[in-house]
């Protein structure tokens, strides 16, 4: 670098350094939000311009003379080098779904500190390294996926029990992600029509560019734009008429099974027809709604309400159970550092790349857009008053199911809020009731409509809500339909090794069996979670982060190995430093979930509390049966937790006695990269 861009280097380390700094000392007077951007936005700049190139250049030796396998592999289907900016914005879509929204919610409920330290700092030195590097790993290896990595790089078991964890993991997470938009959309006529609608769109935009228009996203994208943005405004009159509302004002329950008959459908129809326009369409807004959302945030200048730290810091939060460490590492996933994003690194996008050095754009930078919107999250919920913040948030099981109820117990934790609060902010956003709407996403719609509404006035904030509970509904059910088409691909190929025509992904006898049954699994915490008189998200939340966090360690575990045989044993603490950090966080977590002894945290805890209370006599006899059910689902819960620990725990012995074996020189370390080719696409 010339002496200019040392200086202006110099500079934005300094600004970034120092804001950070603020955000960390700051106590007494609340502080303006415009610091958290500040802070944030300096330190990704100075993280890409700096680490991702000591990655590139140093650790992995990008080499773009080296032919990807898009274009050694080009099938015009699967294979198919493309623009990077298309893949950069297919990657950011498939990764970026409800955890960077839904994640800093909940884990203010500490207070903005805590998660906003986490989101910058793991999702610089640990999130980012860890797309990154699988997406170079997958690159070398013809786009193979994160368990025929485990299995060829560190061992056969380490690759059968990666997939098992895999498929495991993958159906809570959508169950969870379901889970978010059934609370948001229950009782809600307006909400429910606005992210109906996006369907019908998602089909014409398809159709639009597969034979009106062939290809032409842009087109497609801005008319879609348009039709979402009438159904929004229509979703306002739906809401508000009396004869149309009743079509569209469902249930939790009926909510969830929507979902599930839908989650089937979009798994078995043509991607080019759902799967790839939505894609598209959520890109275009997620991008675009982000941007407004800095602009916006820099232009009215909002304080931050909630304060640094909160009385929950010892473990009793009424969102969810447990203290700073180690909930607050596994609350926050997406954003900071998230596994299943893994899964997208070693599927669809190392596929499209057609130079090695376009992966530190599309790994090392969607992650840290991904991050920014998780600070963006934080900041429209801390910017609420911390009495609103806790009555959307806190379930009808803890603040009790009345409004004079809830006000009371939430005042009296110090943080003052009326019923008649709730009913104004309620009627200005076009919803009968703001209170028990757990799952996050109607907290920050709120924040987003308060920060838009700023500067817009009063009068539009129904309108921000409603667009920021579609915002956030494109986010999670791109995540719902790539996440079940992806787990039935996992499926058919663990079925095909008991009959291979299971495992044809053309066959439709075997798409229509495997993603019945992909669907039949999350479909059950579902409703696990929709019947749940905490919410669903005190239980099911946790047991998302934990498993969510421990598909990042076997991640982390095949980067290592496959550092160490490079060659490059000198740089594993790039992967290997987040792996430690990861494994103490979430292995203190599941330990807690699964053993402590308060009911409020622990699986077995509840499970007993809820037995002594029908043994007792305490549980109405029309309850018994619910109860049991939960009785069950806790000691569920508790044995799923077990699995996944003991799946990592399996890929963590495995790693390490090869490591050993390689350092010790007793085992020769033999990569299993693809063959090297000469690139012909010039650069």
């Amino acid at each position: 670098m010339n002496f200019a861009r040392k200086i202006f280097w110099f500079l934005v380390a300094v600004l970034g350094a120092g804001a950070l700094g603020f955000v960390a000392i700051a106590r007494g007077e609340p502080i303006n939000a415009v610091w958290l951007v500040v802070a944030s936005a300096c330190i990704y700049a100075i993280g890409y311009r700096f680490y991702s190139r000591f990655l590139s250049y140093r650790v992995l030796q990008l080499d773009d003379k080296r032919a990807t396998p898009a274009e050694r592999l080009d099938d015009g289907q699967d294979f198919v080098p493309t623009n990077k900016w298309v893949v950069f914005g297919h990657h950011f879509s498939a990764i970026a779904g409800p955890g960077p929204l839904v994640g800093p919610i909940l884990a203010a409920q500490f207070g903005y500190l805590p998660g906003t330290l986490w989101i910058i700092i793991g999702g610089v030195l640990g999130g980012a390294v860890q797309d990154f590097v699988v997406l170079f790993s997958s690159v070398r290896r013809d786009g193979k996926s994160l368990g025929q990595m485990a299995k060829e790089e560190i061992s056969g078991l380490a690759g059968i029990v990666a997939l098992f964890g895999v498929l495991s993991i993958l159906t809570i997470l959508i169950a969870v992600v379901a889970l978010v938009v059934v609370n948001a959309l229950k009782a809600s006529p307006w909400g429910f029509f606005t992210i109906a609608m996006t369907i019908p769109i998602a089909f014409l935009m398809g159709i639009y560019m597969r034979y009106l228009r062939v290809g032409r996203a842009i087109e497609a994208s801005l008319l879609g734009f348009a039709l979402v943005m009438a159904s929004v405004v229509g979703g306002r009159y739906i809401g508000e008429s009396h004869l149309l509302a009743p079509y569209f004002t469902y249930s939790a329950i009926g909510l969830a099974w929507m979902l599930v008959i839908y989650g089937f459908i979009s798994s078995v129809i043509p991607v080019w027809l759902l799967l790839a326009p939505r894609g598209v369409l959520s890109t275009f807004v997620k991008l675009g709604t982000i941007l407004l959302l800095a602009i916006g945030i820099l232009a009215v200048r909002p304080t931050m309400l909630m304060p640094p730290l909160t009385r929950f810091i010892d473990g009793t939060g009424p969102i969810f159970a447990g203290k700073i460490f180690p909930f607050c590492f596994i609350t926050i996933a997406c954003g900071a550092l998230s596994g299943f994003h893994s899964l997208i690194s070693s599927g669809t996008t190392p596929k499209m790349l057609s130079k090695e050095s376009q992966a530190r754009m599309v790994g090392y930078g969607s992650m840290l857009m991904e991050s920014f919107v998780a600070v963006m999250a934080m900041i429209a919920a801390c910017v609420l008053k911390p009495g609103i913040y806790f009555a959307v948030n806190s379930p009808a099981g803890i603040v009790g199911r009345l409004p004079q109820q809830a006000v009371a117990t939430i005042s009296g934790w110090g943080f003052p809020v009326t019923a008649q609060d709730m009913s104004d902010l309620a009627a200005k956003v076009g919803e009968v009731t703001l209170f028990n709407r757990t799952g996050g996403a109607p907290s920050l719609a709120v924040g987003m409509a308060h920060i838009f509404s700023g500067s817009l006035g009063g009068a539009a904030m129904g309108i921000w809500y409603h667009f920021a509970i579609m915002f956030e509904a494109l986010f999670i059910l791109t995540i719902l339909d790539a996440g079940t088409r992806v787990g039935r691909f996992l499926l058919q190929d663990l079925m095909g090794q008991f009959w291979k025509p299971l495992g044809k992904t053309g066959w439709y006898p075997g798409i229509i069996l495997s993603s019945a049954i992909m669907v039949t699994a999350w479909g059950y915490f579902l409703f696990q979670g929709v019947r749940d008189p905490l919410g669903g998200i005190n239980s099911l939340w946790p047991l998302f982060g934990i498993s969510n966090q421990l598909l990042a360690a076997i991640a982390l575990c095949v980067c290592t190995t496959i550092l160490i045989k490079m060659g490059k044993s000198r740089y594993i603490l790039v992967t290997l430093a987040p792996l430690v950090w990861l494994v103490s966080a979430t292995m203190t977590a599941s330990a807690q979930k699964i053993w402590a002894s308060e009911p409020s945290l622990g699986f077995l805890a509840h499970a007993r509390y809820l037995a002594d209370q029908i043994a007792a006599g305490s549980i109405p006899v029309d309850k018994i049966a619910e109860t049991q059910r939960l009785i069950f689902n806790d000691r569920l819960d508790a044995m799923v937790t077990l699995v996944f620990v003991s799946v990592v725990l399996v890929i963590l012995v495995e790693s390490g006695r090869n490591w050993w074996l390689y350092f010790s020189g007793k085992k020769q370390a033999v990569l299993s990269e693809a063959p090297v080719e000469l690139s012909r696409i010039s650069a």
